[in-house]
């Protein structure tokens, strides 16, 4: 089952990805991507497809978000044994993505650097595309690539942050559901849509929020049923790929991207 509420207009995205700037200092960004397990209850004879590498089982919440929380995009049943990014290969949001029929303006210009696509932020678990960024591997890291992974780690954390106000807000995801897996999905849509209307405005999201701890530098999502994704194989990275995260990695350590506290944070 999935919904597909992404904007469908330049303006509508040009709109994302000034939130994004201005609240998470990351430009030309149209949303944090990431997946989560939601533990159920398998149906009989459902063999391993439900169970997934954390040995539980559990379907698939694949979701876009934007810069204040709210589900832009929400996939939701595919079996807990598929990986993150084959979750999002088979989604409609990664179809329309490929074929460039969303209405995303086509580059912005980062100064110093010339133009850039705009783009989703994403970690390890997904393959990396023109229009997709992940952060650089963990081996060998210079300071500009630790810089860059801090600030696309920042950005990303939107879509933990919604996941975490959603998991603590609707308690049935503080367990198993004991639901057939059709009635997860219808269950879990219901939440995510109650999320977003919670959202609408800035009074209804103060109320919605209240008690609930959301920290720019620590996830909210620890005490429930949402499990991180698994991370897939190789994930080989396109040349053209690769030079677009370059170009933001350049920006990011440049006098025109940096941002005063991004050295200490890099040091931690």
């Amino acid at each position: 089952m999935c919904v597909v509420q992404v904007p469908d207009t330049p303006q509508q995205w040009l709109d994302v990805a000034s939130t994004f700037g201005v609240k998470w200092n990351f430009p030309a960004c149209i949303g944090g991507l990431d997946g989560k397990h939601v533990a159920i209850k398998p149906p009989g004879s459902s063999g391993s497809l439900y169970y997934n590498y954390k040995r539980f089982h559990s379907i698939v919440l694949m979701a876009l978000v934007d810069a204040n929380y709210r589900f832009l995009f929400v996939d939701v049943g595919s079996y807990g044994r598929v990986a993150d990014g084959g979750v999002f290969n088979n989604c409609t949001l990664a179809k329309r993505l490929e074929n460039n029929s969303l209405g995303i303006p086509p580059s912005t210009k980062l100064p110093g650097v010339g133009s850039v696509p705009f783009v989703i932020v994403a970690d390890d678990a997904f393959a990396m595309k023109n229009y997709l960024l992940k952060p650089y591997s963990h081996r060998g890291l210079t300071k500009p690539q630790r810089i860059f992974n801090y600030r696309l780690s920042r950005a990303r954390r939107v879509v933990e942050n919604a996941f975490g106000i959603l998991s603590q807000r609707f308690r049935i995801f503080s367990r198993a559901i004991e639901l057939h897996p059709s009635k997860v999905e219808t269950a879990t849509m219901a939440a995510c849509c109650l999320h977003n209307f919670l959202l609408r405005n800035k009074e209804s999201a103060r109320c919605y929020t209240d008690d609930i701890t959301v920290n720019e530098d620590a996830p909210v999502c620890n005490h429930s049923t949402f499990k991180p994704m698994h991370k897939q194989g190789s994930n080989h990275t396109s040349r053209i790929a690769s030079d677009i995260r370059d170009r933001f990695c350049a920006y990011f350590n440049s006098a025109a991207g940096s941002v005063p506290w991004q050295d200490e944070r890099c040091m931690l």
